[in-house]
């Protein structure tokens, strides 16, 4: 291992064992383990984000439980605490091992961003979003691509660039219009659960932001790719990055298996637990999978079988956006733990030896 690099990162889609992982490893290097999870944040959320149980914990653990659910968390806050953390950690001469699914946490936590408050959004620092807030989303799908060339004997006409604003407005007023319908709080778990990255960056009172992320969604872009300069990898601490990959099937058996084991530990209950302290609104309940779908069957509205498939469908569709997030990121040197998780499947590897088989495979390219 590079002693200069202090921060470990371990990322990739859930499941797939990084929680065991990073657990051991900063234990093995005497570190403390930063969780990078946008929802583990939030307090009472325990089982359905699968919380490493305190009693299981080898080492400290940070930016867990900061929050109660109704709180409106952001990427800046996140931010702010984790490299408070991080820096502590730094300066005692401690290892920082920065654990978790969410990208656009790893990312706040580790790469050369800033967060502008007062606007909202996140940008890399010294580069403004491509195209500027302002920019119109509609105009820009619909205006052709062309060469130097083309574009002097094809100049695009007024007459197109009309129709293509006319376009814009329409869309802006059927989204405010499905935003006033809905409500904000409602109008923004829609895009938390489209677009998890955006809505990290958004406030759910921020209507008007909320519209516009919809607007580049249409547009087949993102408000988060927008305004933040995602395809530049610059950190700010020398940091390993290591990926978990399991084949996809056999992931997929595994988070069938997880949810089944969630469902035994008691996560309706714990549904049902916030409800009754009276966190049934909050964004965070009605966006975070595992919750949002039991709600209606603790109002008699679902069965339970059906409340329990449909977290597992949602829970893969997650790992698949995940594996396509930390796909994009150069710098993770990837670990297969594909037979790993077949043989824990088959009930021939226990927990313990599961994890010591990705800590060697975790040494073997620090």
């Amino acid at each position: 291992m590079d002693e200069r690099k202090k921060v470990i990162a371990i990322v990739g889609a859930t499941g797939t064992g990084k929680s065991a992982l990073a657990d051991a490893l900063a234990a093995e290097l005497g570190g403390e383990l930063v969780s990078a999870d946008s929802i583990q944040i939030y307090k009472g959320m325990d089982i359905g984000t699968a919380k490493t149980p305190v009693a299981e914990r080898s080492v400290s653990y940070h930016c867990m439980d900061l929050v109660d659910p109704d709180f409106a968390y952001t990427a800046a806050l996140y931010q702010r605490e984790a490299r408070r953390v991080i820096d502590g950690l730094l300066d005692s001469g401690k290892p920082a091992v920065v654990c978790g699914g969410t990208g656009l946490y790893v990312r706040a936590a580790l790469d050369d961003f800033r967060f502008d408050e007062n606007r909202e959004l996140y940008k890399e620092r010294g580069r403004e979003g491509i195209g500027g807030e302002t920019a119109d989303v509609a105009s820009v799908e619909a205006a052709p691509v062309l060469s130097p060339l083309e574009k002097e004997s094809h100049p695009i006409s007024t007459s197109s660039l009309s129709m293509a604003k006319r376009r814009s407005d329409d869309l802006r007023q059927q989204l405010n219009a499905q935003a006033e319908k809905l409500g904000s709080e409602a109008f923004y778990a829609l895009l938390a659960e489209r677009d998890p990255e955006s809505a990290a960056l958004i406030h759910p009172n921020n209507v008007r932001r909320v519209v516009r992320a919809f607007e580049f969604l249409q547009a087949g872009s993102s408000y988060a790719k927008q305004h933040t300069g995602f395809e530049s990898f610059k950190a700010v601490y020398p940091t390993h990055f290591i990926g978990i990959s399991v084949e996809h099937e056999v992931l997929y058996e595994s988070i069938e298996r997880r949810v089944d084991a969630m469902m035994a530990a008691g996560l309706l209950d714990e549904v049902e637990s916030l409800i009754d302290a009276g966190h049934k609104d909050a964004p965070a309940i009605r966006q975070g999978i595992g919750y949002k779908e039991l709600i209606p069957v603790l109002d008699g509205s679902r069965s339970l079988d059906e409340a329990v498939a449909e977290i597992k469908q949602s829970t893969r569709r997650y790992a698949k956006r995940q594996r396509t997030w930390f796909k994009r990121d150069p710098r993770i040197v990837w670990i297969d733990a594909t037979d790993e998780h077949r043989m824990r499947l088959a009930g021939e590897m226990d927990g313990g030896t599961f994890t010591r088989e990705l800590l060697d495979k975790a040494f073997g390219v620090l």
